[in-house]
């Protein structure tokens, strides 16, 4: 069964523009947005690490196996927080002309 050239046309047209739509929507859709809150978020985790590991202190004594965990996980907060200032002290370094 042979199609009409102009069906055949018409046919890859509706297909070649559903193909566009849907890349365009993946596009603009797909990209993720610029996060420009890592500071306060590098706060919130030292804060809440801080916090947690008190409550443990406070509940379990400072030797116990939840102490010592949130101990760790606030160190790495920290270690997070530092690294991230200082990339961003790298970053801004060029632009202040320092």
């Amino acid at each position: 069964m042979k199609l009409a050239p102009s069906r055949l046309r018409s046919i890859l047209s509706k297909t070649t523009f559903v193909s566009l739509a849907l890349a365009g929507f993946l596009f603009f859709a797909g990209a993720p947005a610029a996060k420009a809150n890592g500071w306060d978020d590098c706060n919130r985790r030292v804060a809440y690490t801080e916090s947690r590991y008190h409550e443990a202190v406070e509940h379990f004594g400072p030797y116990s196996r939840e102490a010592r965990h949130w101990a760790h996980e606030r160190h790495e907060a920290y270690e997070h927080r530092d690294h991230y200032r200082h990339e961003w002290r790298e970053h801004h370094h060029d632009w202040d002309g320092r």
